[in-house]
């Protein structure tokens, strides 16, 4: 269990952090060990108090990359693990990063090894990560692996970036769209209505269905809000399961325009993990698991899932994801048997991470050239025919008139 302390040092330095030990004896038998003078020690679930939880703490992937460097940097020069985590955790602005370097530190302090350490800390690091330096600690290249991961995450982090920036331009069109059209029903369409229907004459069909679609939004618009909400929190329950999770993640794959961009990252994100980590010796089986859990979709999770017990059947990684000839495209296929064949997997799975990453570049350029014209024509074809079902009538009205 983890016990929160706050203690003084053998330099009369205020240090406070956590420590995983069975019992509060044993807790601080290890901290008088490590030359501290406690202050306070309590259990970390009665320490944390509800006001003292954050919902909003997180550490990005941006704060991981750069933390990445920074490691790098002091293993370069020579500091030792434990001054480089207390330094980083003092210098280091997001609190919850703060937090779990000093965790880290006071681990290191205690004899544990850094990637054990870190392994404690999933919200933060992932189990990729971790592998990576456990295989830098084990080749005696840890400054190397840093900057390694550091380079690998600021790839990823570009690339996510980009993409989740490329749709939020199309989602904030189709949020302006309905908003239009709601306030055209609620506001403008009634008061047009009551000049149609006074006049006595006929009413075209697709203008009784626009009138009767305002005259909802009107009388019952309350009881539409609330099954919308309803909804919403449905649809939100159903996405936080895992049956959901993998619904949405086949629904991004099959979606019109982007299910392609998104097929390419996640392909991208698979070979740059392989060569990552097959370069890194790490062996080929744990690879893919390791793959299968960062790579993001719970296609592919599965997909990769498949590959592994392929691979440990006895198949090569080529054959194991010709198997997944609809997910994994034949070009990829083929150009794994040619690294298999010839020796040099690692320098053709880079060749294949460069290759997809230009491809979502460009899927992503092309998207954003398309979108904008093409969400402008919707909207004015939208507004267009509600308007002329409601305006077409007092036309023919005003021109009876005369």
């Amino acid at each position: 269990m983890l016990f929160a302390y706050k203690s003084i040092d053998s330099q009369g330095l205020n240090k406070e952090g956590s420590i995983d030990a069975p019992n509060r004896d044993m807790a601080i038998s290890g901290l008088q060990r490590r030359g501290l003078v406690i202050i306070s020690i309590k259990d970390e679930k009665e320490h944390k108090s509800i006001f003292e939880i954050s919902f909003f703490e997180k550490v990005s992937n941006k704060d991981v990359v750069i933390l990445s460097r920074q490691i790098a940097t002091l293993f370069e020069a020579q500091v030792s693990a434990l001054k480089s985590f207390t330094m980083l955790s003092v210098n280091t602005e997001n609190k919850l990063l703060s937090r779990r370097l000093t965790e880290i530190g006071d681990d290191l302090q205690a004899g544990v090894s850094i990637s054990g350490s870190l392994a404690k800390h999933p919200d933060v690091f992932s189990s990729f990560y971790v592998n990576m330096v456990k295989v830098g600690e084990e080749t005696g290249k840890l400054n190397q692996t840093f900057l390694y991961l550091a380079e690998y995450l600021d790839r990823q982090y570009s690339l996510t970036s980009k993409t989740r920036n490329a749709l939020i331009y199309p989602l904030f069109v189709v949020i302006t769209f309905f908003v239009v059209m709601t306030l055209m029903f609620v506001v403008v369409i009634p008061k047009l209505s009551s000049i149609i229907l006074d006049s006595g004459q006929d009413v075209p069909f697709y203008t009784k269905i626009v009138i009767g679609i305002s005259n909802l939004f009107v009388h019952y618009g309350f009881f539409v809000l609330i099954f919308l909400v309803l909804l919403g929190i449905w649809v939100w329950r159903l996405s936080i399961t895992e049956k959901g999770k993998t619904y949405i993640d086949s629904l991004k794959l099959s979606a019109p325009a982007i299910g392609n961009l998104y097929k390419k990252l996640y392909l991208s994100r698979i070979a740059d993990n392989l060569s990552t980590m097959l370069s890194s010796s790490v062996p080929i089986v744990r690879t893919i698991d390791i793959t299968a859990e960062v790579v993001g979709s719970r296609v592919y999770k599965g997909l990769l899932g498949d590959v592994a017990y392929g691979v440990k059947s006895g198949l090569t990684l080529s054959a194991a994801f010709a198997k997944h000839k609809e997910e994994i495209p034949g070009i990829m296929i083929q150009m794994i048997q040619v690294g298999e064949e010839t020796g040099s997997l690692v320098s053709i799975l880079k060749t294949l991470t460069d290759f997809y990453k230009r491809e979502v570049d460009d899927a992503i350029d092309t998207l954003v050239g398309l979108i904008e014209p093409v969400m402008i024509v919707v909207l004015g074809l939208g507004v267009g025919i509600l308007l002329v079902s409601v305006l077409m009538p007092i036309y023919n009205l005003a021109g009876g008139i005369n």
